[in-house]
């Protein structure tokens, strides 16, 4: 059996898979090494994980996370998974990786992930062997959540939406100016609170001022990250929250610009799940 992981900072989805067959889910509180100690992060696997397996034998263990994209870092959360489970094999990869596995399987391709923040890279069906940094949210991580959220609310203050959409998104959040200042200059996280936002234009996508705003982000992304790679010889792949609920307008910004869109899914497991079947078949 493997198991595999796809871990964020606020959750861990672990999957055992016996032969291509999900065995067994079990969600754990998120493993970022950048935010949780190393005793910590054993302790969250002896706890939340370990009792959910007893009796199953595993021989391999991917684990693919935010944070995990330095080796001292992977190395905590391999000695972690160590700790208390004898696998014949241990790996650690970035989440960047796990939505290139899971995306485009063993065909090269550019994947992209698009949630909260945002990155890309150009991968070789092995290996991610281009990235452009998405910078976070206040330098890059166009497209994303995070984004998409501070574009909105600049707009809204600065009253360049549709008239009375600024008054039914604040009644709606119970938000004042002020308060959002607060959330966002003064609060911890406010990249949360301004991905939070995302649902409000979803729902209001067919406002010409909304539709105009999240338009330019997806186009904005596609500029300044995959058309940096060779995107006129490759397919664009994308998994996260806001490509899977926003596939719509990402296909008509792919299409306005030339880009050959491919997959697009909300999260890349079930594509990590055939790709480390096929692979632990075959060797």
């Amino acid at each position: 059996m493997i198991l595999l992981a796809d871990g964020g900072s606020t959750k861990v989805d672990w999957c055992l898979v016996d032969k291509g067959q999900l065995v067994k889910q079990v969600f754990t509180k998120g493993i970022n090494p950048f935010f949780r100690s190393r005793e910590d992060i054993s302790d969250e696997i002896r706890t939340a994980l370990l009792p959910q397996l007893t009796g199953y034998t595993i021989d391999k263990v991917y684990f693919y996370g935010a944070g995990c994209a330095f080796p001292d870092k992977n190395e905590i959360v391999r000695a972690s998974i160590a700790d208390h489970i004898k696998a014949s094999n241990i790996e650690v990869g970035s989440d960047l990786l796990a939505a290139a596995k899971g995306l485009c399987g063993k065909n090269k391709g550019i994947a992209c992930i698009i949630g909260t923040g945002s990155n890309s890279c150009f991968y070789d069906g092995q290996k991610i062997v281009e990235n452009v940094s998405p910078l976070g949210y206040i330098l890059g991580d166009e497209g994303s959540g995070a984004v998409l959220g501070r574009l909105f609310l600049g707009a809204c203050l600065k009253n360049q939406l549709t008239p009375g959409l600024k008054e039914k998104f604040l009644e709606q959040f119970k938000l004042t100016p002020a308060l959002i200042l607060e959330k966002v200059y003064k609060e911890p996280m406010p990249n949360r609170f301004l991905a939070s936002l995302s649902p409000f234009l979803k729902e209001n996508i067919n406002d010409e001022t909304v539709y105009a705003l999240v338009y330019n982000a997806f186009k904005d992304f596609f500029v300044k990250n995959v058309m940096q790679y060779d995107y006129k010889n490759n397919v664009v792949h994308l998994t996260g929250s806001l490509s899977y609920y926003y596939q719509d307008v990402i296909n008509r910004v792919g299409a306005d610009l030339g880009l050959k869109i491919g997959t697009i899914v909300q999260l890349p497991m079930e594509g990590l799940i055939k790709y480390h079947s096929e692979h632990y078949v075959r060797v």
